[in-house]
């Protein structure tokens, strides 16, 4: 029972920024997929560590519950995909684990958590990316953007790329980029061959 004091509480926190500002201060950075959920945790695969951690670990996230300001596990349906940058748990918290509710807590030490504070989450689609990336509204998860490539925010998060570089890139214009991307297949490919029908071997 010692969570259900919090049942009512709301989280209160201020924004602290877009994923470009927030995921500097994080433990780890994933580009990752989540494979199931239980009480306010999810336990995602990771595809690309981007920043800590390996690839193809599995890791657990620990989410809202009570006045801890984290999203609701519900915007993380099993399947779905995501960059996270995330916060490790080093230390327990007094009340924040009920033997009772096993699977609804604060988290367990070694484990991660998400914040609700800023960017630190975006939404991935294969290797394209959008939400709150950089310079964008305060609270905004639905941003209106251009799709940005996972390699790009992964060259930005090793310090490749400056985030003049993301915002570019998330204001292209759409048309122009699949022009490029075209251009490039061509460049490596070649012109595609058009499909033909095969002759009928039986007609004159």
């Amino acid at each position: 029972m010692a969570l259900a004091p919090l049942a009512g509480a709301e989280c209160n926190c201020l924004w602290q920024g877009s994923f470009d500002q927030v995921q500097g201060e994080t433990d780890l950075v994933v580009s990752a997929t989540v494979l199931s959920t239980r009480g306010n945790s999810i336990d995602l695969q990771v595809d690309q560590a981007l920043r800590g951690g390996r690839d193809d670990e599995e890791v657990r996230v620990w989410l809202k519950t009570g006045d801890y300001c984290r999203p609701e596990a519900e915007l993380f349906p099993v399947g779905s995909q995501w960059v996270m940058a995330l916060y490790e748990i080093t230390e327990e918290v007094p009340g924040g684990f009920n033997p009772g509710t096993p699977n609804i807590s604060y988290g367990r030490i070694g484990d991660y958590q998400l914040s609700v504070c800023g960017g630190y989450w975006l939404n991935r689609t294969g290797d394209w990316v959008t939400g709150n990336l950089v310079d964008a509204p305060r609270w905004s998860r639905e941003v209106e953007m251009t799709p940005v490539m996972l390699d790009l925010v992964a060259a930005f998060v090793r310090g490749e790329v400056e985030s003049q570089a993301l915002l570019a890139a998330s204001q292209e214009d759409p048309a122009l980029r699949d022009l490029m991307l075209d251009t490039r297949s061509f460049l490596r490919y070649g012109p595609e061959e058009p499909e033909t029908d095969s002759p009928d071997p039986d007609s004159d």
